[in-house]
């Protein structure tokens, strides 16, 4: 059920300039698509626009998408006239955002309502910062089981880029002058780390210590069904970064080597269980 939230303002006011653009790329996403929305008119910080774009969704994703944006002016809804996928879809928002930060949130996680204001407030303390993302609660259906932490140094950020992205996009807040700068999104898996390697070559890298995402598990998302393509960019990306402002140790060296060979050696689901039991731990 679509219910206001406090203090949101009626579809029909004038819209003042934001400061934080929202951008949702939705896709077939009806069941989980109004809480991930509801997480962002439940933030503490309340001067922003989101931006969605449907991307050509063939289940009832435009009817609510509809609906809340008459219920609240801050909602924009885009729908594609092809399907585009996440990267697509996140650089048309991108080409009609208003706000000087850029806040990603996909169509079925949940915000945490301190996210926004916390990121906000670290990017104005730091200019020189041009990404913050922050911790990953994950839970399905059963419940909530582990959290994924970050490091939060820029410095010891960059030290394990090639072997993990240090900083979750799909948790994080970037500023709209460095992405302008970076230009768009290129690839249809793993843009995140392309994106995050252009990022860290023109500004700083920093999380919150502190979960702001809780990260919906499910074996339909993208993460299992474009697993190996994501692997193989993964490295083909850490390849083309190697000496352009990143320094490679021989730890790193030996780890893509034993994650090329494990392409090969163990099955997706083996290698996301692997790679989750080395990052993750339990709540």
């Amino acid at each position: 059920m679509i219910s206001p939230s406090p203090g949101a303002p009626p579809a029909s006011s004038e819209k003042p300039l934001p400061f934080v653009t929202v951008i949702t790329p939705a896709y077939n996403a009806a069941r989980y698509i109004a809480e991930a929305i509801d997480s962002i008119r439940a933030q503490t910080y309340s001067h922003f626009e989101h931006i969605i774009v449907d991307d050509c969704s063939t289940d009832d994703t435009g009817q609510i998408l509809a609906r809340y944006a008459q219920l609240d002016r801050r909602i924009r809804v885009l729908r594609n006239e092809a399907n585009l996928g996440i990267a697509g879809s996140r650089n048309k928002g991108l080409s009609v955002a208003r706000g000087k930060y850029i806040m990603w949130q996909d169509a079925d996680d949940i915000s945490m309502p301190y996210r926004m204001q916390e990121q906000v407030e670290l990017l104005e303390r730091n200019p020189d910062v041009g990404i913050v993302g922050g911790a990953l609660r994950f839970f399905d259906e059963t419940g909530e089981h582990t959290e994924r932490r970050y490091l939060t140094d820029d410095a010891a950020l960059r030290k394990v880029i090639f072997r993990y992205s240090p900083v979750s996009q799909g948790a994080a807040m970037i500023r709209k002058s460095v992405l302008d700068r970076c230009g768009q999104y290129r690839y249809l898996a793993a843009e995140d780390l392309d994106m995050l390697f252009q990022i860290g070559r023109i500004s700083r890298l920093a999380n919150l210590d502190k979960v702001v995402l809780r990260y919906r598990q499910s074996t339909t998302s993208a993460t299992y069904s474009r697993l190996r393509l994501m692997e193989r960019n993964t490295l083909a990306i850490r390849r083309q970064n190697f000496r352009r402002g990143y320094r490679l140790s021989v730890w790193d060296v030996l780890f893509n080597l034993a994650q090329l060979g494990s392409l090969y050696l163990l099955p997706g689901r083996a290698r996301l269980w692997l790679f989750k039991k080395l990052r993750d731990r339990k709540v």
